[in-house]
């Protein structure tokens, strides 16, 4: 009978000890940093890599592949500078970049600016945005290297689109918004 009472106090006592841990984790890790990992900063110091520091920050003047830096600033004065009347594109293929800007127009602009460059894009008709200028409009004065500047760097509430666009595109881009413009002044 005594050994019985014994089992009966040691199955008890397993039984509470069991209902008093969590089930949702372990009591114990077998290798503890694979299951929490020690986390980094990306550009911190460490001791154990041979440069350092994690991830290295890019040397000074470099620019990524296939990007191209803009000669002018993003001032007014750098928008004045950059009114040229000629794309830096080959003038050869000139229907071909249309059809290709067109595209892009499409895809970028024309849900605020309008399919004809009149302002009354999508979001303009469901008064999401207002304010979109016409591209015959007088005051706005536009010519293709200040529409090239407009996109790189985005102008009031429109923003950049550099880095959906390579400058070829953005260029054809900005040639087709002069043609828009000499349709809407006809």
């Amino acid at each position: 009978m005594n050994s019985f009472r014994k089992v009966v106090l040691v199955f008890a006592l397993v039984i509470f000890v069991a209902s008093c841990s969590d089930q949702n984790s372990r009591n114990y890790q077998y290798m503890p940093n694979m299951y929490e990992s020690v986390g980094y900063e990306t550009y911190q110091e460490v001791d154990f890599l041979p440069n350092g520091s994690e991830a290295m920050k890019p040397v000074e003047g470099t620019i990524s592949r296939g990007w191209m830096p803009y000669d002018f600033e993003n001032t007014l004065e750098g928008k004045d500078l950059a009114r040229v009347d000629v794309s830096p594109l080959d003038s050869i293929q000139k229907e071909e970049n249309l059809a290709e800007g067109m595209q892009l127009y499409t895809i970028y602009c024309a849900i605020c600016h309008g399919d004809k460059g009149n302002g009354q894009g999508w979001l303009v008709k469901q008064e999401k945005i207002l304010g979109v200028p016409s591209y015959d409009d007088v005051a706005r004065n536009i010519t293709v290297g200040s529409t090239y500047h407009t996109i790189y760097y985005g102008l009031n509430s429109m923003g950049s689109y550099a880095s959906q666009m390579n400058n070829d595109e953005m260029w054809k881009v900005s040639e087709y918004v002069m043609q828009l413009k000499q349709e809407l002044q006809k």
